[in-house]
């Protein structure tokens, strides 16, 4: 199995291509400036050049609160990029699996959201990922789309990495308590992509197989509790920690608003492709065991 992945610099795809020999799989990353969704041109060809069995495009403009002063650029990359490469995946006659995001909802519901529910994205981040979601359905019927969150990784910048780093330095440090979701490693995504890949190229007449997903791991926390786990563990493996001061949304004022709940309910998921990702805290203990590691070996060096 072959699969080509757009993004070859972000933390899912990155994974994919670390884990990709444990599925029996070739994952080719491609990514800026070779391939860039802002500049469609020549996407279609570079992809038929490169050749593949599934297009899985993790690529994103992800800078949430940048996005507020650039919505054409999220726009251009996150929409109409994401739909541009689903018609590439047509011509081709591959599948095609999407990144998306909890930021399509407004965070407003009390439970965790269904593939059924109403969207209704708060910033031009969120508004941006659902116009390529929208894309990918309307251009390709044989799409996968999996909408994620709170994604981590020994990978780039994310909010483990955030806090490691500030904890070398503060004994406390304030979190967001009133925010929950789900924290969802980028190697639990990378395997459960394999498998959704896999399902794809051996049942390609099989409809309950495509569409629209949830894909985040099991169990959720809020920041305030992500934050506390992740100093616990990095204590228990010699690594920095901090106390927490859970803080309010309105303590900590961003240019774009985040969904208050971001918690998805990945019940549709496992019932047709059989993925149920582990459960946060224990996927997380295998990236701050990563983290330290690697951190003492760089000073030994």
């Amino acid at each position: 199995m072959r699969i080509i992945v757009i993004g070859k610099e972000g933390q899912v795809a990155r994974a994919l291509h670390e884990r990709a020999s444990a599925h029996g799989a070739k994952a080719v990353l491609l990514g800026r400036p070779k391939l860039d969704l802002a500049d469609p041109s020549g996407i279609e060809d570079i992809l038929f050049e490169t050749r593949g069995d599934v297009i899985v495009n993790t690529a994103a403009y992800t800078a949430v609160d940048q996005a507020e002063s650039e919505p054409e650029l999220a726009e251009a990359i996150n929409g109409i990029g994401a739909g541009v490469v689903a018609g590439a995946a047509v011509a081709m006659k591959v599948p095609i699996v999407h990144l998306s995001t909890d930021y399509v909802f407004d965070g407003t519901l009390d439970r965790p959201y269904r593939e059924e529910d109403k969207v209704r994205p708060i910033g031009v981040y969120g508004a941006s990922k659902l116009l390529g979601e929208q894309a990918v359905a309307e251009v390709a019927e044989n799409h996968v789309i999996l909408r994620t969150a709170w994604i981590y990784s020994p990978f780039g910048k994310n909010f483990v990495k955030t806090m490691l780093r500030l904890a070398a330095s503060r004994d406390e440090i304030g979190v967001v308590g009133d925010q929950v979701g789900s924290p969802t490693c980028a190697f639990a995504i990378a395997d459960g992509i394999f498998t959704v890949c896999r399902n794809l190229l051996e049942k390609p007449q099989d409809k309950s197989l495509r569409g629209l997903f949830h894909m985040t791991s099991t169990g959720s926390a809020s920041w305030a509790e992500f934050a506390s786990e992740i100093f616990e563990q990095s204590a228990r493996f010699g690594g920095p920690s901090a106390r927490v001061k859970a803080i309010t949304t309105a303590d900590y004022p961003t240019p774009a608003k985040r969904p208050a709940n971001s918690r998805l309910d990945c019940t549709k998921l496992a019932e047709a492709h059989g993925v149920v990702l582990p459960h946060w805290r224990t996927s997380l203990e295998a990236c701050i065991k990563r983290l330290i590691e690697e951190a003492r070996a760089e000073v030994a060096r």
